[in-house]
């Protein structure tokens, strides 16, 4: 962190460690052009709090960011002592652009996803205009943890404590959304709408849902395309809920019956069902405006939203929620035709992350009692 940022990172670190029991574990690795592991891992008794505050009080700001080198040197140090009953997290803090070492988004992405499936999460923050929001994001969507977004160097302290106080508060570990076809009928594709990481496996996939708390609520959109077949033949898809210790086990088959295109076109629709995937839709094409409107590709953005909105008022008819969703597309996509700061981008990002993993805007989990 920059020299304003950092007594700031420091102290948000030490509430971090305030909040551990004696029992929970916990490493500090602070890097630029070189890595130093502050304080090895190791419990949180009182002996090694007093070590870490000695480490964090020598700490200096300093020059270049090897992000992806310091990730995985922190990435490292938790996997030395995996809980194997615990949440094993890195939380990763940056306020610059990963300029040494690996920075590829797509390579540090992908590092996120193998170490989620040996067990280690990975959370990102990001603070202030300087760092790459498509980086942090894709990491935590790899990673199986969360994105959170902090326009100033005073909400680092908030942020770490919500990420800590929620690792506190987990009760399923490494949730996943498995889907396998049913009866062995081939040729299905599912998508995901949201900006869950999906994993092909034999036979289907699985959606990485990461830990959860208790009531948390998650929606999950999905896009599913069948092979063409024959009418009154069924085909279905077996969506089966799990996670790492046994806890949730829960299947359900969903079967769908071909018909001829009369047939299909009278169906009435889910109108519940239209918002949801709607939405999805509008967020992720927001989203992605944020890059081409940096690049100066103005029209594109344009495009983009328009083309959304186009997509929905199809088939909003007279629904009021989703003919809002239209005039909300509209109206942005001559906002986002022009030059924005990039504060107002970053905002744009973090908010549509959220919203995406089904995360309030203060970057917490939704929770059942949340529900209007």
């Amino acid at each position: 962190a920059g020299a304003a940022k950092l007594p700031l990172a420091l102290d948000a670190v030490r509430q971090g460690i305030a909040r551990l029991a004696p029992t929970d574990r916990f490493a500090v690795v602070a890097y630029d052009d070189e890595i130093e592991v502050a304080v090895p891992t190791g419990p949180a008794s009182p002996e090694r709090r007093e070590l870490a505050e000695r480490a964090l009080a020598g700490l200096q700001p300093r020059g270049t960011t090897n992000l992806g080198g310091g990730w995985l040197r922190g990435a490292e140090q938790v996997a030395m002592a995996l809980a194997a009953d615990g949440v094993n997290r890195v939380l990763l803090l940056t306020d610059g652009l990963a300029n040494v070492g690996m920075t590829d988004p797509a390579e540090l992405a992908s590092h996120a996803a193998g170490l989620r499936a040996r067990g280690v999460a990975t959370s990102t923050l990001g603070v202030g205009e300087d760092f790459d929001e498509r980086l942090l994001g894709a990491m935590a969507d790899a990673g199986g943890g969360t994105f959170r977004y902090g326009e100033r160097a005073e909400v680092i302290p908030q942020f770490i404590a919500a990420e800590v106080g929620e690792l506190l508060e987990v009760t399923a570990r490494r949730v996943e959304l498995r889907l396998a076809t049913a009866g062995g009928t081939g040729g299905v594709q599912v998508e995901p709408l949201g900006a869950f990481a999906m994993e092909p496996r034999p036979g289907g996939g699985a959606i990485a849902l990461g830990d959860l708390v208790a009531d948390q609520l998650v929606r999950v959109a999905l896009a599913i395309t069948f092979p063409m077949g024959e009418v009154d033949r069924s085909i279905g898809l077996t969506l089966t809920l799990a996670d790492a210790d046994g806890r949730l086990d829960e299947s359900t088959t969903l079967t769908w019956r071909y018909a001829d295109n009369a047939a299909n076109d009278s169906q009435p629709r889910d109108r519940s069902v239209d918002r949801v995937v709607a939405r999805a839709y509008a967020d992720r094409a927001r989203r992605d405006v944020v890059a081409m409107n940096r690049e100066g590709r103005f029209d594109e953005a344009r495009r983009a939203l328009l083309g959304v909105a186009k997509r929905i008022r199809g088939y909003a008819g007279h629904d009021d929620v989703l003919r809002g969703i239209v005039a909300e597309l509209e109206r942005e996509a001559e906002h986002w035709s022009v030059r924005q700061d990039e504060l107002s981008r970053k905002r744009l990002f973090a908010d549509m992350s959220y919203q995406l993993h089904s995360r309030q805007l203060s970057s917490m989990p939704l929770r059942r009692t949340d529900r209007s």
